[in-house]
């Protein structure tokens, strides 16, 4: 089934408390924004951001069974954290419940927490937009907006950053993903700033 964008929203807001869906709005707006400034398509960039927490509020043994049923989904991130677990889980319901067919909005969706290798200008667009919502507050937000007016790539850099420094100070264990996220984002700024070379 194909929904609209009204009724897509009807739907996911009411499968999350206000809070997380005042967040939702605020990733929505600046996804929009960001993709906007940067050239990718703002349609998509507000599809994958309404949908990016979908499954963010199902109990944990929902997000575990439709990881493991799917056939095209990351069985290994199962042995990470389960905060990584919705965006999975997220990715698998856009296609499977609402009917999201395309392959940049899913990707968007899929890898808006740890990001990947090679991320495309909308995976960019929806991760950040996710760090920078006027609604989050946590130590060095503004740097990374600052940061977001000029580059996705050193606003997301920094991003990644923070979560890092986050988790290591908490002594979890770091999503191996987000460090290649990272340091592929930087192999990209010393190619911009080399010029392509």
């Amino acid at each position: 089934m194909k929904y609209s964008r009204e009724q897509l929203i009807e739907t996911v807001s009411g499968q999350m408390p206000e809070k997380r869906w005042k967040h939702t709005l605020g990733v929505m707006q600046t996804a929009v924004k960001l993709a906007e400034k940067y050239g990718a398509d703002p349609v998509k960039a507000d599809l994958a951001a309404i949908l990016h927490d979908v499954a963010k509020y199902w109990p944990v043994e929902q997000m575990k069974a439709v990881i493991e049923e799917s056939s095209e989904s990351n069985k290994e991130l199962l042995q990470h954290d389960k905060q990584l677990w919705h965006s999975e889980a997220g990715f698998i319901a856009a296609r499977k419940d609402y009917g999201v067919e395309d392959a940049e909005v899913l990707n968007a969706i899929r890898w808006h927490t740890s990001g990947r290798e090679e991320m495309s200008l909308l995976d960019k667009v929806v991760c950040l937009a996710d760090y920078i919502e006027p609604g989050r507050d946590f130590p060095g937000v503004h740097k990374i907006r600052e940061l977001a007016q000029h580059s996705l790539e050193e606003a997301l850099v920094a991003g990644f950053d923070s979560t890092i420094s986050l988790l290591l100070t908490q002594r979890k264990v770091i999503y191996p993903l987000t460090v290649l996220s990272r340091n592929d984002l930087l192999q990209q700024l010393k190619i911009q700033s080399h010029g392509g070379l």
